[in-house]
C-alpha cells in the first residue's frame, strides 16, 4: 500500500524539523594553515565533514538532531572532545574547552570545578587531603553522569570514570542502570575486551593465534605453548618503558632457571614496528625467542589493554598466571615450577 504524496511529503518536513543549526568554531595552530580539517565522531571515528583551515580557524555549519562527542583534526593536532550540538561552540584558546552551548558549558564548568578541588589538595599537600579530593572529584563525576544519563556527556563522562578498570561484569551491570550508554561503538568494545579478557583468565585454556614472520614463516603460539613446558609469554613494545624494566625480571627469571628444562621464556611483540623490535632486542640482549610484527593479533584476543602483559601458561595449556609484574610475577613462576 503506497502512502499519500502529502503524507511523505509531511513526514521529511517532521524529520527536517528535528534536526537544528550548529556551528563550530575552533582556532587551531599556525602550521595548521591550509590544511584539511576534520570534524570526527569520537565514538565511531567517522569523519563528520571536513574544511579547510583559514586565518588559524576551523568553521563548520550544519545540522544535528542529538548530541555527537566530537574532536577536531588537522595537521596532526586535534582539539579536546567536545559535543557536538545546535548553537554556536567556539572554544577558550588557553584552556582549548568548548563553550557556548549547554551541554559544552556544562562540562567546562565540571572540569573547573575538578580542577579547583585538585588544586587545594596539592596547596595543602597532605595524604588526607588528596584522598578528600579524590573522594570529591567521584561525587561530581558520579552526580553530572546521573543527571545525563540520556545523552553523550553522561557517556563521555561514564568512558572517562571507573569504566576503563571495569570487569566483563561490572560492565554488564553498569549498562543495565544506564542502558542508553550500551549501542555506543565504544561501549561495545569495551564490553568485547572485556569479555575476551574473561575468558583467559587464570584457569582457562590459552587461546592460540597465528602471525606471520618477515622471513615469510607463519609463527604461532601453540609452536611453544602446551606442549609440556611451562611458557612465560611477555607481550610488550620496544617504546614502552614499563616493558624494558620488566625485561629485567625476566632475565632474573631466566638466571634462576636456567639449568631447568620445563621453563621457557617467549617475547610477542605488539603495537610495534618490525625494525624497533629487532632494535631494541639487540640492545637490551633479550636471548629468548619472539613473535614480531603481532600489532593487534594477541591484544584483541586475550583482551589486553595496557603493556606489559606477562602470562605463564602451564604444561597443559592452562593460564596459571596473568598481568603479574615483578616480585609477584617472581612468586607465581616459583610456586608453579615448585610442584
Amino acid at each position: 500500500m503506497k502512502k499519500p504524496i502529502f503524507f511523505t511529503a509531511f513526514l521529511g518536513l517532521a524529520l527536517a524539523a528535528s534536526a537544528e543549526q550548529f556551528k563550530v568554531i575552533a582556532p587551531l595552530p599556525a602550521d595548521a594553515e591550509g590544511s584539511v580539517a576534520r570534524l570526527v565522531n569520537f565514538d565511531t571515528g567517522d569523519t563528520i565533514d571536513s574544511v579547510i583551515v583559514k586565518d588559524k580557524c576551523a568553521r563548520f555549519e550544519g545540522v544535528v538532531d542529538e548530541g555527537i562527542l566530537a574532536r577536531i583534526m588537522a595537521n596532526g593536532s586535534r582539539t579536546p572532545v567536545f559535543i557536538l550540538e545546535p548553537g554556536t561552540i567556539s572554544f577558550n584558546e588557553k584552556e582549548g574547552a568548548a563553550f557556548g552551548t549547554m551541554l559544552n558549558d556544562q562540562f567546562r564548568q565540571l572540569n573547573k570545578d575538578i580542577n579547583a578541588v585538585m588544586q587545594s589538595a596539592r596547596e595543602a599537600g597532605t595524604d588526607e587531603a588528596a584522598r578528600q579530593a579524590y573522594d570529591k572529584y567521584e561525587a561530581m563525576l558520579d552526580s553530572t553522569i546521573n543527571s545525563n544519563t540520556d545523552n553523550v556527556l553522561g557517556y563521555y563522562l561514564f568512558l572517562s570514570g571507573k569504566s576503563q578498570q571495569m570487569d566483563a561484569s561490572s560492565l554488564r551491570e553498569a549498562f543495565k542502570k544506564y542502558p542508553a550508554f550500551a549501542h555506543f561503538k565504544r561501549s561495545q568494545s569495551m564490553l568485547g575486551q572485556a569479555e575476551r579478557r574473561e575468558a583467559t583468565e587464570p584457569g582457562n585454556k590459552y587461546v592460540d593465534f597465528s602471525v606471520p614472520q618477515p622471513d615469510g614463516k607463519v609463527v604461532k603460539l601453540s609452536d611453544y605453548a602446551g606442549n609440556g613446558k611451562y611458557t612465560l609469554v611477555d607481550y610488550w613494545a620496544s617504546w614502552c618503558g614499563p616493558c624494558i624494566r620488566q625485561t629485567r625480571v625476566l632475565k632474573e627469571i631466566q638466571e634462576k632457571y636456567k639449568d631447568d628444562p620445563r621453563l621457557q621464556i617467549l617475547g610477542v611483540a605488539v603495537w610495534d614496528k618490525v625494525e624497533d623490535t629487532e632494535r631494541a632486542i639487540e640492545q637490551h640482549k633479550l636471548t629468548w625467542p619472539c613473535i614480531v610484527d603481532a600489532q593487534t593479533i594477541p591484544t584483541d584476543i586475550y583482551g589486553i589493554m595496557g603493556i606489559p602483559s606477562i602470562m605463564l601458561i602451564g604444561p597443559d595449556g592452562t593460564i596459571l598466571s596473568r598481568d603479574k609484574q615483578g616480585d609477584e610475577l617472581k612468586a607465581d613462576v616459583d610456586a608453579a615450577l615448585a610442584k
